[in-house]
């Protein structure tokens, strides 16, 4: 029997995806990439756009179509997906029991450590899909954490909905993320996205001890604006923003920092775009992704007064991304004439993601050079649209 397994969303749901497929393989489906030879599909989607929600609801519809025999599982942020539950309809197809089983199939293990939200952020859907904020147990994923190292993972990725959110045996994010560096120092940790407030200075200082957490903090700022914030009801203003990033810089100059920035919220007057604007050459961001606001219908913030034009919407988020881009390069060379730390991703081309959450690539690839998974020194010697090249010194 074969499963295909199709995502759509963040970091979360691809670490669910891969949970699912573990799940599976470790009870004797064959994971296909062939949709041809599907007798199942396992479609994880998102609505955290309308937009987003159609093109999940698009691919099922089409899979039903043309593939009729085959069944369709709804799993994540849609309409009609289905919890655990699932599986007992599906019977293990011949191997052993599956309970706890690890995904081998990437390069960095994915570990999802919270899911919902207690907020009531106005343009937001996921709460309804996924609920109220849930952690799961400490001791657990620090056991979780210990088998994927066993496996062979150099990094760890903490994922969830609401990280800011975690909390477990009275222990909150900031303390697991110390604990998970601890497991082993020659593995890293790489922490997702937290929201500004008191959790992300803690955790800018779990950082600060841990040098082994990777030097890459993203906060879902959405926008510059105190007023757009405040009608979005986000829980902090942008001092709060100012604030933590002064901390992480001090504590650690060469830090990258990303964050989401939503253009064209309802109300949105040029002064507030200006402020988002401003807020992006401060705070000297180096990733970031920038959108146009979109009507997400179930939402307060669909029916609010004094909606932006599309076009707006559009050429601010452009904006936005064009000032983020700059800054990018010019954070990527900071790196040259400098040894990096890097997960190798791509064996083949001997590329991966630094610490600092940047791209690097073997100029000549040839030789004998690190596995993937394996975490290895190279120097920078130039830098090229935020993309880092250069050679392979040693592995670590």
């Amino acid at each position: 029997m074969k499963a295909r397994f199709i995502t759509y969303g963040c970091r979360l749901s691809r670490a669910e995806a891969l949970d699912d497929e573990a799940r599976f393989v470790s009870e004797g489906w064959e994971s296909t990439r062939d949709e041809s030879k599907a007798d199942l599909f396992v479609v994880r989607g998102c609505s955290v756009t309308a937009r987003a929600q159609r093109e999940c609801e698009k691919t099922i519809a089409g899979l039903k179509r043309k593939y009729p025999d085959a069944a369709v599982i709804i799993r994540g942020c849609l309409p009609g997906s289905v919890g655990d539950d699932f599986r007992p309809r599906f019977p293990a197809a011949g191997k052993r029991d599956g309970k706890d089983s690890l995904p081998s199939g990437t390069a960095r293990a994915y570990l999802k450590v919270q899911d919902g939200c207690s907020g009531n952020c106005t343009f937001c859907i996921v709460p309804k899909f996924r609920g109220r904020s849930s952690s799961l147990d400490f001791d657990g994923l620090l056991d979780r954490s210990k088998r994927f190292i066993e496996a062979g993972y150099r990094e760890i990725v903490v994922t969830g909905c609401n990280l800011s959110l975690y909390a477990s045996k009275g222990k909150r994010l900031p303390e697991l993320l110390s604990a998970l560096a601890a497991l082993d120092r020659r593995a890293r940790i790489r922490l997702g996205s937290i929201e500004p407030g008191d959790c992300a200075r803690e955790c800018v200082q779990a950082f600060a001890e841990n040098p082994n957490i990777c030097r890459s903090l993203h906060l879902p700022v959405q926008s510059g604006s105190g007023r757009i914030l405040e009608a979005m009801r986000r829980p902090y203003t942008p001092a709060d923003v100012d604030d933590i990033v002064s901390l992480a810089v001090s504590a650690m100059p060469d830090i990258a920092l990303g964050c989401d920035m939503m253009a064209g919220f309802p109300g949105e007057s040029q002064k507030d775009f200006t402020d988002s604007v401003n807020l992006l050459r401060r705070c000297r961001f180096s990733s970031v992704h920038a959108f146009p606001y979109s009507e997400r219908p179930g939402t307060p913030a669909a029916a609010f007064p004094s909606p932006v034009p599309g076009v707006l919407r559009s050429s601010r988020a452009k904006h936005l991304a064009r000032i983020a881009e700059n800054e990018r390069v010019n954070f990527a060379r900071r790196f040259i004439g400098r040894n990096v730390n890097v997960l190798v991703e791509n064996e083949k081309k001997c590329a991966g993601w630094t610490s600092e959450h940047l791209w690097f690539e073997v100029r000549r690839p040839g030789g004998v050079l690190p596995k993937r998974r394996e975490i290895a020194a190279f120097r920078a010697t130039e830098a090229k649209d935020g993309i880092l090249r250069g050679q392979f010194v040693k592995t670590i």
